[in-house]
């Protein structure tokens, strides 16, 4: 297993990340357990969790994820072997009435609050990363690329939140934060506040990167190269659209897109078309597709670490073993081809 640099800090994570959301709804905690257990085995070192999670997320299994991962800490007694992330949630009423009010906002209140609930139920007195799970304040963090300004938006000052981000450091609570679903502007505001003093530096930014969306190389690689705020890569199979499996009409059972037809952020003609050709040269190379997908996100230089999630145990010994592929210069040229043909079918 390769191990990176996270931001600044003297942290090292491994290249894959084991994503967690499934955990409370598709998977029990015992499966979570075999899961983690499995990955730490394989030199995983590195996890990430949200508040909200499972997903969907809903009232009744709010934080449920962070809580298999507590008890598997109390369970094993290695909480010392893991670089824990986890995420507060951003802003949304209609979405969240049941976590904090439903007016969840990246303040001092709210962030203390956060932060105290979920070591409580990650049975743990410290986070290793502490992630905004998207902007406060009006921008495209899940609306593709075009962004259309509110001027009248009701938001909290990127200052008042590094200062709340800076009580839970020095607390002792988190030790270093991170962003989620950002843009350009939004990162380097953070990273000029807490130049000027206001906060802690943010050490990574967690988007959506995959070979359906390459957004991030155009909108935020640089600001990570240069200012050492690697990109945490989720959805790097696009939902599992890569793998193939929903090619010519499937719809296997239990899978995320069979139980929640609605998400259609990776799906349609051009996605359809981009996924069949991105398989396709998978296959004319003798490779998985899963593996093309994974290898090429783990192997950019602006990626610190690639989220992988299954709900089985085949799927996540097959995602952890790209960490041994290396595409070949002829695979690349042929992922640049494809890539021009379909340029960001699904942002």
């Amino acid at each position: 297993m390769e191990y990176r640099q996270l931001g600044r800090s003297d942290i090292k994570v491994s290249a894959i990340c084991l994503g967690t959301m499934t955990w409370g709804i598709q998977n029990t905690e015992a499966e979570g357990f075999e899961q983690m257990d499995y990955a730490l085995d394989q030199g995983i070192n590195f996890f990430d969790t949200a508040e909200m999670y499972p997903v969907a997320p809903k009232a009744e299994t709010y934080g449920r994820t962070e809580e298999i991962i507590g008890n598997w800490f109390a369970a094993r007694g290695n909480r010392d072997r893991v670089i824990l992330a986890t995420k507060i949630v951003g802003p949304n009423k209609q979405r969240f009435p049941y976590i904090r009010g439903g007016d969840t906002r990246f303040n001092k209140h709210h962030i203390t609050a956060a932060v105290d609930s979920s070591l409580k139920r990650l049975k743990t007195d410290y986070i290793d990363l502490y992630q905004l799970h998207w902007p406060d304040r009006a921008t495209n963090d899940f609306r593709g690329l075009a962004y259309h300004h509110d001027a009248d938006a009701d938001e909290t000052a990127v200052e008042e939140t590094l200062e709340a981000l800076d009580d839970v450091v020095k607390a002792g609570k988190v030790r270093h934060v991170g962003l989620s679903n950002e843009n350009p502007w939004g990162v380097m505001r953070f990273v000029a506040g807490a130049e000027a003093g206001r906060g802690p530096r943010v050490a990574s930014v967690q988007n959506p990167y995959s070979l359906l969306n390459r957004s991030f190389e155009t909108r935020l690689a640089e600001v990570a190269m240069r200012e050492h705020c690697g990109l945490m890569a989720y959805a790097p199979l696009a939902a599992g659209t890569l793998s193939g499996k929903y090619l010519n009409g499937q719809w296997p059972e239990g899978a995320r897109r069979t139980l929640w037809p609605d998400n259609t952020r990776y799906q349609g003609p051009q996605a359809d078309a981009a996924t069949a050709a991105y398989v396709q040269l998978a296959r004319d190379h003798g490779m998985d597709p899963a593996h093309l997908a994974h290898a090429f996100v783990i192997s950019r230089p602006f990626v610190t670490a690639s989220i992988i999630g299954a709900t089985k145990m085949e799927q996540l010994k097959l995602d952890i073993a790209a960490k041994d592929v290396v595409l070949s210069e002829e695979v690349l040229n042929g992922i640049e081809a494809i890539h021009k043909d379909y340029t960001y079918p699904c942002p």
